[in-house]
Protein backbone atom coordinates (compact mmCIF):
# COMPACT_ATOMS: atom_id res chain seq x y z
CA UNK A 1 0.00 0.00 0.00
CA UNK A 2 2.68 2.51 0.93
CA UNK A 3 4.92 1.81 -1.88
CA UNK A 4 2.18 2.21 -4.21
CA UNK A 5 3.00 6.29 -3.27
CA UNK A 6 6.03 5.59 -3.61
CA UNK A 7 6.23 3.86 -7.59
CA UNK A 8 3.75 6.76 -8.45
CA UNK A 9 6.25 9.23 -7.42
CA UNK A 10 8.86 7.46 -9.30
CA UNK A 11 6.70 7.53 -12.76
CA UNK A 12 5.94 11.05 -12.18
CA UNK A 13 9.53 12.19 -12.20
CA UNK A 14 11.50 9.21 -14.37
CA UNK A 15 8.30 8.28 -16.36
CA UNK A 16 7.69 10.82 -18.15
CA UNK A 17 10.24 11.18 -20.46
CA UNK A 18 10.80 7.37 -20.85
CA UNK A 19 13.56 6.65 -18.85
CA UNK A 20 11.04 4.54 -16.18
CA UNK A 21 8.18 2.41 -17.20
CA UNK A 22 6.23 0.20 -14.17
CA UNK A 23 5.45 -3.05 -14.88
CA UNK A 24 3.13 -4.38 -13.21
CA UNK A 25 3.12 -8.27 -11.99
CA UNK A 26 1.26 -9.84 -9.20
CA UNK A 27 2.34 -11.10 -6.39
CA UNK A 28 -0.20 -12.53 -3.76
CA UNK A 29 1.05 -13.98 -0.65
CA UNK A 30 -1.96 -16.18 0.89
CA UNK A 31 -0.20 -16.40 4.18
CA UNK A 32 0.05 -12.66 4.88
CA UNK A 33 -2.64 -11.21 2.71
CA UNK A 34 -5.35 -13.95 2.02
CA UNK A 35 -7.46 -11.56 -0.19
CA UNK A 36 -4.45 -10.59 -2.62
CA UNK A 37 -5.16 -13.36 -4.76
CA UNK A 38 -9.17 -12.13 -5.45
CA UNK A 39 -7.93 -8.24 -5.74
CA UNK A 40 -5.36 -9.37 -8.18
CA UNK A 41 -7.86 -10.93 -10.11
CA UNK A 42 -9.99 -8.11 -9.61
CA UNK A 43 -7.53 -6.13 -11.31
CA UNK A 44 -7.03 -8.02 -14.39
CA UNK A 45 -10.86 -8.18 -15.03
CA UNK A 46 -10.79 -4.22 -15.23
CA UNK A 47 -7.63 -4.75 -17.54
CA UNK A 48 -9.41 -6.20 -19.66
CA UNK A 49 -13.00 -4.14 -19.19
CA UNK A 50 -11.11 -0.80 -19.26
CA UNK A 51 -7.61 -1.05 -20.62
CA UNK A 52 -4.26 0.14 -18.85
CA UNK A 53 -5.55 3.56 -17.84
CA UNK A 54 -8.40 1.68 -15.78
CA UNK A 55 -6.14 -0.81 -14.06
CA UNK A 56 -4.13 2.05 -12.75
CA UNK A 57 -6.94 3.72 -11.24
CA UNK A 58 -8.50 0.71 -10.24
CA UNK A 59 -5.08 0.03 -8.39
CA UNK A 60 -4.85 3.00 -6.78
CA UNK A 61 -7.92 3.46 -5.43
CA UNK A 62 -7.74 -0.01 -4.77
CA UNK A 63 -4.60 0.97 -2.07
CA UNK A 64 -6.00 3.77 -1.33
CA UNK A 65 -8.98 3.00 0.46
CA UNK A 66 -8.11 -0.59 2.38
CA UNK A 67 -7.19 -0.01 5.85
CA UNK A 68 -4.20 -2.44 6.03
CA UNK A 69 -3.86 -5.99 5.25
CA UNK A 70 -6.71 -8.31 4.73
CA UNK A 71 -9.24 -5.27 6.03
CA UNK A 72 -10.46 -4.47 2.19
CA UNK A 73 -14.30 -6.24 2.59
CA UNK A 74 -14.75 -8.11 -0.61
CA UNK A 75 -17.95 -6.68 -1.77
CA UNK A 76 -16.20 -3.62 -2.04
CA UNK A 77 -14.00 -4.71 -5.24
CA UNK A 78 -16.97 -4.35 -7.91
CA UNK A 79 -18.19 -1.02 -5.99
CA UNK A 80 -14.70 0.23 -7.10
CA UNK A 81 -15.08 -1.05 -10.32
CA UNK A 82 -18.30 1.18 -10.85
CA UNK A 83 -16.61 4.45 -8.79
CA UNK A 84 -13.95 4.14 -11.66
CA UNK A 85 -16.59 4.01 -14.52
CA UNK A 86 -17.00 -0.06 -15.07
CA UNK A 87 -19.63 -2.04 -15.94
CA UNK A 88 -20.32 -3.45 -12.41
CA UNK A 89 -22.15 -6.62 -13.78
CA UNK A 90 -19.53 -7.32 -16.57
CA UNK A 91 -16.67 -7.04 -13.51
CA UNK A 92 -18.56 -9.37 -11.21
CA UNK A 93 -18.85 -11.78 -14.28
CA UNK A 94 -15.27 -11.77 -15.06
CA UNK A 95 -14.16 -11.73 -11.39
CA UNK A 96 -16.72 -14.36 -10.68
CA UNK A 97 -15.44 -16.62 -13.95
CA UNK A 98 -11.67 -17.64 -12.34
CA UNK A 99 -10.68 -16.48 -15.88
CA UNK A 100 -7.24 -14.93 -14.50
CA UNK A 101 -6.55 -17.31 -11.19
CA UNK A 102 -3.85 -19.08 -13.54
CA UNK A 103 -2.08 -15.97 -14.85
CA UNK A 104 -1.70 -14.22 -10.95
CA UNK A 105 -0.96 -17.96 -9.87
CA UNK A 106 1.94 -18.04 -12.49
CA UNK A 107 3.55 -14.11 -11.44
CA UNK A 108 3.29 -15.25 -8.06
CA UNK A 109 5.81 -18.38 -8.78
CA UNK A 110 7.36 -16.05 -11.38
CA UNK A 111 8.36 -13.30 -8.67
CA UNK A 112 9.63 -16.31 -6.33
CA UNK A 113 11.75 -18.15 -8.63
CA UNK A 114 13.31 -14.28 -9.56
CA UNK A 115 14.18 -14.04 -5.54
CA UNK A 116 11.10 -12.01 -4.04
CA UNK A 117 10.90 -12.77 -0.19
CA UNK A 118 7.74 -10.44 0.61
CA UNK A 119 6.02 -7.47 -1.14
CA UNK A 120 5.96 -5.41 -2.53
CA UNK A 121 9.34 -7.11 -4.54
CA UNK A 122 10.31 -5.01 -7.63
CA UNK A 123 12.97 -5.39 -10.47
CA UNK A 124 14.56 -2.71 -11.98
CA UNK A 125 15.97 -3.76 -15.35
CA UNK A 126 18.77 -2.14 -17.23
CA UNK A 127 19.13 -1.96 -20.70
CA UNK A 128 23.04 -2.23 -20.66
CA UNK A 129 25.01 -4.00 -17.39
CA UNK A 130 25.66 -1.99 -14.36
CA UNK A 131 29.21 -0.55 -14.79
CA UNK A 132 31.11 -1.34 -11.58
CA UNK A 133 31.24 2.65 -10.31
CA UNK A 134 27.49 2.13 -9.99
CA UNK A 135 26.93 -1.33 -8.23
CA UNK A 136 29.70 -0.06 -5.99
CA UNK A 137 27.65 2.60 -5.48
CA UNK A 138 24.04 1.37 -5.14
CA UNK A 139 26.00 -1.50 -2.40
CA UNK A 140 27.60 1.15 -0.57
CA UNK A 141 23.87 3.13 -0.19
CA UNK A 142 22.32 -0.21 0.52
CA UNK A 143 24.69 -0.79 3.31
CA UNK A 144 22.24 0.41 6.20
CA UNK A 145 19.47 -2.16 5.04
CA UNK A 146 18.60 -5.70 6.06
CA UNK A 147 20.95 -8.34 3.94
CA UNK A 148 19.33 -9.40 0.77
CA UNK A 149 17.66 -6.51 0.32
CA UNK A 150 18.85 -5.54 -2.54
CA UNK A 151 20.60 -8.32 -5.23
CA UNK A 152 22.38 -7.38 -7.84
CA UNK A 153 21.74 -10.30 -10.54
CA UNK A 154 24.51 -12.12 -12.39
CA UNK A 155 24.42 -10.55 -15.58
CA UNK A 156 24.74 -7.06 -14.26
CA UNK A 157 21.32 -6.11 -15.51
CA UNK A 158 18.86 -6.32 -13.21
CA UNK A 159 18.59 -5.42 -9.57
CA UNK A 160 16.12 -7.15 -7.08
CA UNK A 161 14.28 -4.59 -4.64
CA UNK A 162 12.91 -6.74 -1.65
CA UNK A 163 10.20 -4.68 1.10
CA UNK A 164 8.82 -1.22 0.55
CA UNK A 165 11.80 1.30 -0.01
CA UNK A 166 11.26 4.94 0.27
CA UNK A 167 11.32 7.30 -2.28
CA UNK A 168 14.46 8.14 -1.96
CA UNK A 169 16.01 5.67 -1.80
CA UNK A 170 14.89 4.92 -5.19
CA UNK A 171 15.53 8.16 -6.56
CA UNK A 172 19.08 7.46 -6.04
CA UNK A 173 19.33 4.01 -7.49
CA UNK A 174 17.72 5.45 -10.29
CA UNK A 175 19.64 8.32 -10.65
CA UNK A 176 23.23 6.80 -10.49
CA UNK A 177 21.34 3.83 -12.96
CA UNK A 178 20.33 7.04 -15.56
CA UNK A 179 23.16 9.27 -14.63
CA UNK A 180 21.19 12.35 -13.37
Amino acid sequence: KRFQDTMNRVIDEYGKDGGVAWVYRHFPIEQLHSKAARESEATECVAELGGNTAFWSYTDRLFSITPSNNNLNDNELPNIAEDIGLDKVAFERCLNSGKYTEKVQKQLEDAKSAGGRGTPFSIIVSKEALSVETQNFIASAAAQLPPRTIIISDDEKRIALNGALPFSFMKLVLDVMLKK
